[in-house]
């Protein structure tokens, strides 16, 4: 495990929207729109729910932190609202957003100039309840991994009717939403 290093962070949020163009702006539309079945959610649906989280939630709870620490909890964040947001717009067009809004977001993060008595001081969120500047940061890292990963397995599920035996080895191809694989 790691100690938080803002600077690491920096770099590994930097990369996610490169990451994401890389790998999904060539893929045909059946692949883009395929989900898990049920609620899940598709690369595009995972892509729009990123930029909803650049425009609201990020940078909008770190200046929450920094303006009022804990007196002033978080707003509530809409993990649905990219259903709406997202409607008419290509994925081109989402990743171009994400790309812009997290070079923004980045540079606003970076003018903080942010001391690690910033980095320890106190939020509240509206369900988890007491937590840092540190650890939101974190989990603005995490969280773009594990919807990197939501995507990786939404993909190789494309296939897992074709992998044959080899879904033995290729668990990704079988795991389901939620497991820790």
């Amino acid at each position: 495990m790691r100690a938080f290093d803002l600077q690491e962070t920096t770099q590994i949020l930097e990369t996610t929207p490169a990451v994401l163009r890389a790998w999904l702006s060539d893929l045909p539309e059946a692949w883009i729109k395929a989900d898990e079945g049920g609620d899940s959610w598709s690369p595009f649906v995972i892509v729009g729910h990123l930029v909803h989280g650049e425009q609201t939630d990020w940078i909008p709870r770190m200046q929450r932190i920094l303006e009022h620490g804990p007196s002033k909890p978080f707003e509530p964040y809409d993990r649905f609202a990219q259903f709406d947001a997202s409607k008419g717009k290509s994925l081109a067009q989402l990743l171009d957003e994400l790309e812009r809004l997290r070079d923004e977001n980045l540079e606003t993060l970076r003018c903080q100039g942010l001391s690690a008595a910033d980095l320890d001081r106190p939020g509240r969120h509206p369900e988890l309840g007491d937590v840092t500047l540190r650890q939101l940061l974190a989990a603005w890292v995490v969280h773009d991994l594990g919807h990197i990963r939501q995507i990786a397995r939404v993909l190789a599920k494309q296939y897992r009717d074709e992998i044959g035996p080899w879904t033995a080895y290729l668990p990704v191809a079988s795991e389901q939403p939620g497991d820790s694989g």
